[in-house]
């Protein structure tokens, strides 16, 4: 794209910004929250749970808002921190499994609006049977479709189904608020046993609170095309805040409506029948329809957002040339294609291998949390250094924060499990392929010291977790 092409393309404002983050944040995931909390965990384990989420991702926020602060120059989101911090492969890591997890997710949401719409259309099933599939496909091009007209129009489109969105979810909150009893929220509030211990109970919610919270870093993903630098890290704090409280309103007061084992059981979108439960089937209807509109609105956020990683990665010579061109709308076509047709090629596996939106939720949640951990890390090198500060100005609370977010990434893999630490190295093995195509196209040496041995790690990792996939040691 051409230097005038690019400034005369409009610039995203505070309010699309937040848009972005918020309408990337609440998607399918918050409809389906109450049963995917209550799977594996009691009332006491679940407010535990996002007690510890709400510090961590609080940390995370102000982590993405003190480097758009600290380090406006660099560019790309969770991709740019990752390589300025460790270096060009580590870099090209963080975009490919970030770039992986948005597109695995959307599969996930197409899987849960189909089953949503099961409510009037049995045909669609658990939102995986073949008519399912043919209608999630032919949705998914006429989003790529829309994408390639302008990033800009997308997003302003985006924050229309983010304001949208909340209506049913506010709705929702009132009257679950009003059905509330607290004998109801008290009875196992520890959890049953075979729940496990307390600890057990709280690590099986991370994932699941990780997953709602994928998209906190949208506005630093599009922080190339913002007015003001200044509002990435507003608008990244601001969704936060707005987006926990609908979250731990959603999930802790269903409680108050059906037991752990009743939500446990629900079909998903659980918020639905919540509000059955509540009202009555006009509930059901209401939350199925708000379901809808939000993962539309989520689908087009996360098309936007998987289709930018490859494009600046592409910018800056990690990804092959090809990725980083744009049509005459500034839109980045060739990344759009590789991303939809990845999406497309998975649901068609999903048809076939009868893959489930929890499922999904899990393998793409496993994919970011690296990611995630290099850019805590990368604010705690930050802060250490003082880069970005003034003369005399303290970074003392900014050190404070990057350590409790570096903590909460760490924390996260050890809840995550080996399982699907191995698991993620099977998708992040082929990335090698196009790590090095893209330096062969720069005239460089695909790796420099020790990235030799990590870029062996991860083919040898992935080898054997997909061995253990073929003879069954491993599964989703």
């Amino acid at each position: 794209m051409s230097a005038e092409t690019e400034s005369s393309t409009p610039k995203l404002k505070l309010g699309a910004l937040t848009a972005l983050v918020v309408g990337s944040m609440i998607g399918g995931g918050i409809f389906s929250l109450p049963q995917n909390m209550a799977s594996g965990a009691g009332a006491g384990a679940i407010i535990i749970g996002w007690a510890i989420t709400f510090v961590g991702m609080l940390a995370l926020a102000f982590a993405f808002q003190q480097l758009a602060n600290r380090k406006p120059e660099v560019t790309g989101g969770v991709y740019g921190y990752a390589r300025a911090a460790f270096g060009d492969y580590v870099g090209f890591n963080s975009a490919w499994g970030y770039w992986i997890s948005a597109w695995i997710g959307n599969v996930a949401y197409f899987v849960v609006m189909f089953s949503a719409l099961s409510f009037w259309f049995p045909a669609f099933g658990e939102g995986n049977t073949g008519l399912a599939i043919v209608c999630a496909s032919a949705l998914l091009w006429a989003l790529h479709f829309l994408v390639l007209r302008g990033v800009h129009g997308a997003a302003m489109i985006n924050t229309i189904t983010t304001i949208a969105k909340l209506v049913p979810l506010a709705l929702f909150i009132a009257i679950v608020l009003f059905s509330f009893k607290i004998d109801t929220f008290n009875l196992d509030f520890w959890g049953s046993a075979d729940l496990g211990s307390i600890v057990d109970q709280v690590k099986s919610t991370m994932l699941v609170t990780v997953w709602v919270f994928i998209g906190i870093e949208g506005a630093s993903m599009f922080s190339g095309r913002a007015q003001n630098m200044s509002d990435v890290g507003k608008a990244t704090v601001i969704g936060f805040l707005l987006t926990i409280a609908l979250l731990i309103a959603v999930s802790v007061l269903s409680l108050g409506v059906l037991t752990q084992p009743e939500l446990a059981a629900l079909k998903n979108p659980s918020t639905a029948y919540v509000l059955e439960a509540a009202i009555g089937t006009m509930g059901a209807n209401i939350m199925n329809a708000g379901l809808v509109i939000s993962v539309g609105g989520a689908l087009l956020a996360w098309t936007l957002l998987s289709g930018e990683t490859p494009y600046l990665a592409a910018q800056d010579g990690m990804m092959p040339k090809v990725f980083g061109k744009t049509n005459a709308n500034g839109s980045p076509a060739a990344s759009l294609w590789l991303t939809n047709s990845m999406i497309q090629l998975f649901l068609i596996i999903t048809y076939f291998n009868g893959s489930v939106y929890l499922s999904l939720v899990y393998l793409a949640t496993s994919m970011i949390l690296l990611p995630y951990l290099f850019c805590a890390i990368y604010s705690l090198m930050v802060a250490q250094r003082g880069e970005g500060y003034k003369a005399g100005e303290s970074a003392a609370k900014d050190l404070v924060v990057a350590v409790i977010a570096s903590v909460y990434g760490v924390w996260l893999l050890y809840a995550a499990g080996l399982q699907y630490l191995l698991l993620s190295m099977v998708l992040y093995a082929p990335g090698l392929l196009f790590y090095v195509w893209a330096r062969k196209e720069q005239g460089q040496k695909p790796f420099n010291g020790g990235e030799t041995i990590l870029a062996a790690l991860i083919v040898v990792l992935g080898i054997y977790a997909a061995y253990g996939l073929s003879v069954g040691t491993l599964s989703l």
